[in-house]
């Protein structure tokens, strides 16, 4: 155990090196720029003000990382070294992975009814390795909506203290270890309706039985804020502002006492199970029971792998809008007319076409015509939601690099 913990102590001692260092000072301030609305700074160190690129590799961590190559054997110690060894992977990636000088400890919450809706959750798997997974919902009549229940969070002061007290004891002199709070539940309410309901039941519901739909919505907005105002309430909550996609200037002006609020933090949404819906279906079922949670926040970013294009008026209506989503399969042109430089684009990258292609002339090709289309605006390059490196074991270091070297060119 003694020696397991050292080993814990180096990665966390790499951690903190990078976290202090000019790199890692600029790649904040490169996304505090963009959020802001302003051109990042043209200093050397930021490549003449480019735009950040960030990549997060979901499911291909597997291969980046597998299990079988962790050392630690105690489980707490095996979840540090799989958090640090991530960090310093992605460094030698050396995208725009900010890293901070501390270490966050999340407040824990107990949550009635242990299930959070009343109702247990349940998928149909395929049997097959890596294969997809069906939806067997709860809901399956009406019937059962009535086993519904708000949940209520209860802060657990004991267990958040003991955790806070481990981490110090072992982390406390190399990185600062702080109690983190986040919003609970968030605002994507199309996966929660989609785990209940079933995706295909609920694109029927729409038209065959949409005050039924409406009940399973509007239980979910009433659900989330219920749970909001709960941990709010702790005055636990911390600013979220220190994260990729989202690291920014504070957010607002701190309540009295310095407490953060949701109105200091960012919230991150989608429509994903809404994505085959019209615009004015979509509103109606979705947007119109997001919009109370969302708006309650700072800044907000709206958007993942959907396509938006017909949608975008809608996206804009929301007040504290900041980041607007533009996947591979939104029209980034009419985005880009839409938003013009009161918005962040955060332009994302279609992630087959990024794995499979052999040829990185391809990949170079793609990234290239959008920088140069984007040039100019306030934007952000990701690549996200990647399952494999299909046999490419370096492909996020050169996607990286090349990414960096076009949003560079066209500073």
């Amino acid at each position: 155990m003694i020696q397991e913990k050292n080993y814990i102590r180096e990665l966390a001692r790499q951690v903190a090196e990078i976290a202090a260092s000019d790199e890692n000072a600029a790649i904040q301030r490169r996304w505090r720029d963009v959020n802001a609305l302003r051109k990042p700074d043209g200093s050397p160190e930021l490549a003449a003000g480019r735009a950040p690129v960030w990549c997060r590799p979901v499911g291909a961590w597997d291969e980046i990382l597998p299990d079988s190559t962790l050392e630690c054997t105690d489980p707490r110690l095996r979840s540090l070294e799989y958090h640090f060894r991530q960090i310093l992977i992605k460094h030698d990636i050396a995208d725009d992975s900010p890293v901070m000088p501390w270490f966050g400890v999340p407040a824990r919450f107990a949550i009635t009814p242990s299930n959070v809706w009343g109702v247990d959750i349940a998928h149909a798997e395929s049997g097959v390795e890596g294969g997809a997974w069906g939806y067997d919902p709860p809901l399956k009549n009406v019937t059962d909506f009535d086993k519904l229940t708000l949940p209520v969070f209860t802060y657990n002061a004991v267990e958040t203290q003991a955790n806070l007290e481990r981490a110090h004891d072992l982390l406390g002199d190399i990185l600062e270890v702080r109690l983190t709070c986040g919003a609970p539940l968030g605002a994507t309410l199309g996966m929660a309706a989609a785990d209940l309901r079933g995706l295909t039941q609920m694109m029927l519901d729409m038209i065959d039985a949409p005050a039924l739909m409406h009940r399973l919505m509007a239980y979910l907005r009433d659900a989330t804020l219920g749970a909001m105002a709960q941990v709010r309430a702790t005055g636990l909550l911390t600013p979220n502002i220190h994260e990729p996609m989202t690291c920014s200037d504070p957010i607002g002006v701190p309540a009295a006492g310095g407490t953060t609020g949701y109105e200091n933090m960012w919230i991150m949404a989608n429509s994903q199970e809404f994505e085959g819906v019209s615009p004015k279906m979509w509103r109606t079922f979705c947007l119109e029971y997001q919009r109370p949670i969302i708006e309650q926040f700072g800044l907000s970013a709206y958007g993942c792998c959907e396509n938006l294009t017909h949608k975008i008026a809608g996206v804009m209506s929301l007040k504290n809008l900041r980041i607007f989503v533009c996947s591979a399969w939104t029209d980034l042109a009419k985005v880009q007319e839409a938003v013009g430089q009161n918005y962040v684009i955060m332009w994302r990258q279609k992630a087959s076409d990024v794995v499979f292609p052999d040829d990185l002339a391809i990949i170079r090709r793609d990234l290239e015509h959008g920088a140069q289309q984007l040039q100019g605006y306030h934007y952000q390059i990701v690549l996200r939601e990647l399952q494999t490196l299909a046999g490419h074991p370096r492909r996020l270091h050169d996607w990286t690099r090349i990414a960096k070297e076009m949003a560079a060119k066209y500073a």
